[in-house]
């Protein structure tokens, strides 16, 4: 008798930690409450873009973040966050889920990822006054260089590693690098290939010639860690939106 109640309290406590954990999902919690909160923090030109006047957002996380709404038929809250505060947010429940983030083991030490849908690249920046001054990365290495970063991005740890000699800016977003290059405050920015390309057209900077790409990183939306029905949700979510072409629609929309 006892050999045939041990599996099926085995089985009743199987159940009864599913349901526990269904019941702690964010997915249940976002579905009962009618409501996604998303963080984004609304300075990484295409994929946030925060004006300030409206108080409205654009660009490619928040196209993302309204479908994912829709297909879960609930309302969507964009929640104002910066890259200092992104990963601990998500931690403390502030949001279910942000905007692209990059895939990095510091960030994966406290928090999940969704699957990847993009990938990016880093290149050095200066303005086109100074693009002779700078010939390949070694170049900007240099003490009488000015390299400006925002904290708390994965900007921010390259620059320290890869610049040891230089001078090292840091700002608190919504400061961005490229903001202390454009204005004379430094020399050098660094930053990924999507948003450089946006910042070029738009302002009088270049890439610095004869550089190579650095840093190749998966871009991805940070989740709760432990939360791993949430997690597969949004993972099969994004492989029938790849499926359907939805990630290479909104790819060519913002030109990435």
């Amino acid at each position: 008798m006892k050999r045939i109640l041990a599996p099926i309290a085995g089985l009743a406590l199987g159940a009864v930690l599913a349901t526990a954990t269904l019941a702690q999902s964010a997915l249940n919690e976002i579905l009962d409450s009618g409501v996604l909160k998303f963080g984004t923090t609304g300075d990484w030109n295409p994929m946030s873009v925060r004006d300030p006047a409206t108080n409205s957002y654009k660009g490619f996380d928040i196209d993302v973040a309204n479908e994912l709404a829709k297909d879960l038929g609930v309302k969507l809250e964009l929640v104002p966050t910066d890259w200092k505060t992104l990963v601990n947010g998500v931690v403390a429940g502030k949001y279910h889920i942000t905007g692209s983030a990059s895939i990095s083991p510091g960030r994966m030490k406290v928090a999940g990822y969704s699957d990847s849908y993009l990938s990016v690249e880093i290149y050095p920046f200066t303005t086109i006054d100074k693009a002779d001054r700078f010939d390949g990365w070694d170049s900007v290495n240099q003490p009488d260089v000015i390299v400006a970063t925002t904290l708390g991005t994965t900007f921010h740890d390259h620059v320290k590693k890869w610049f040891p000699n230089a001078q090292i800016k840091v700002v608190e977003a919504p400061a961005r690098g490229y903001q202390e290059v454009l204005s004379g405050r430094a020399d050098v920015f660094i930053t990924s290939n999507i948003e450089g390309a946006t910042l070029t057209a738009k302002f009088p900077v270049v890439r610095i010639r004869n550089t190579e790409p650095r840093a190749p990183a998966a871009i991805a939306m940070l989740m709760p860690q432990a939360d791993q029905v949430w997690i597969n949700y949004v993972n099969n979510w994004i492989k029938i939106k790849k499926l359907a072409g939805f990630f290479d629609d909104l790819k060519a929309k913002w030109g990435l």
